[in-house]
């Protein structure tokens, strides 16, 4: 679903971010790279907070690709760990908010005692309605559009029959509107094979800071840099 000229895109009805830089941040600091997986999940609650009250509909955080699985073992099952005890701490927090939580990703492909607790916040929340927070977790967008692809072999589609309304159906945003803005931090100037079918008409905003450093006056800032840009979607 894309959004089109003429309508109001001061404020954006999704903002996805890549949350870059907790590693570096702890090694800056003489700390584990741990600790700044952990100093990173903090922030997470006030970033869903300030896109509540700003009006934003949706929410998508890059929390783990397919490609961070190469990491050291301990140091993924942390993180691991780290989303298991974050899914069951927040159910009540999501609801106190309003929040809806989307699990973002092919969710069979992880271990058994996730999908379990992903289900969980996934049902208690389903009638939320202030917002949807996608959680990307063992994500690539390299590898969703590869299955949406064989969703539409599978479904024996001819060719002339694929469209992009077909793929967009297909992927696991199917119904969420495409990425209007996409902030990433840390410095870097990449967006690392996080949602590029939907991010095609997104604005780009790239934080100078770690993740564990972009509070809510960070991520006010990047809103008021989109809310500035004039977004023409390929017209004049």
């Amino acid at each position: 679903m894309t959004r089109k000229a003429g309508d109001d895109v001061r404020t954006p009805h999704h903002v996805a971010i890549i949350m870059d830089g907790n590693g570096r941040w702890a090694a800056g600091r003489g700390l584990p790279r741990i600790k700044g997986h952990k100093a990173g999940t903090a922030v997470i609650e006030e970033i869903i907070d300030t896109a509540v009250k700003m009006g934003i509909k949706h929410l998508s955080l890059y929390a783990f690709s397919t490609e961070n699985w190469r990491r050291p073992e301990p140091e993924v099952s942390v993180i691991m760990s780290l989303l298991r005890f974050y899914l069951r701490l927040h159910i009540s927090r999501f609801c106190n908010k309003g929040v809806r939580f989307h699990f973002l990703c092919d969710l069979e492909a992880m271990p058994e005692s996730i999908q379990r607790d992903v289900i969980e916040v996934e049902t208690a929340t389903a009638k939320e309605s202030e917002m949807v927070f996608h959680l990307a977790v063992n994500y690539g967008s390299r590898a969703e559009l590869v299955k949406a692809v064989q969703s539409c072999i599978k479904d024996g589609l001819k060719p002339e029959a694929i469209d992009e309304s077909t793929i967009s159906s297909r992927l696991w945003t199917a119904g969420v509107p495409d990425v209007d803005l996409l902030i990433r931090t840390s410095g870097e100037l990449r967006i690392s094979n996080f949602l590029l079918w939907q991010c095609a008409y997104a604005e780009f905003y790239f934080a100078d800071c770690h993740w564990p450093d972009f509070n809510q006056n960070r991520f006010r800032d990047a809103l008021e840099a989109f809310a500035s840009r004039d977004r023409r979607f390929g017209g004049i």
